[in-house]
């Protein structure tokens, strides 16, 4: 089984595609990954902030250490490249089944199910 991306978006804006940051070099934004098994309807949330090295600069002097995990960074925001990265990664995430493939996913994003005890 593998994972594929199924949609990309961001409920803090209203395109993703046509954002555009206040400043591209100093932003973070919270997105939200839809990924399911490839060639199936079924997805689920991973969460993960975008952010730029100047926001984490910015951020860390501010507030203190910020913890990486669930941040993908960039130099500015491309949708197409940001869209591309997630893409290869969910790609490379397989497994026998879904709660294996979905645990590799969550080191992209924070799975909804993460942590989910029947």
């Amino acid at each position: 089984m593998k994972a594929e991306l199924k949609h990309l978006h961001s409920p803090d804006v209203k395109d993703l595609r046509t954002f555009k940051a206040g400043d591209p070099t100093n932003f973070s934004l919270f997105v939200q990954a839809m990924v399911g098994p490839e060639g199936e309807d079924e997805s689920e949330s991973f969460d993960f902030t975008v952010c730029t090295p100047r926001w984490l600069a910015e951020t860390t002097q501010s507030q203190g250490p910020v913890i990486g995990l669930h941040h993908i960074v960039v130099a500015a925001f491309d949708y197409d490249a940001l869209i591309k990265a997630v893409q290869t990664y969910c790609s490379g995430c397989e497994g026998s089944n879904w709660q294996v493939v979905g645990a590799k996913v969550g080191r992209l994003g924070c799975w909804e199910f993460d942590n989910y005890d029947e």
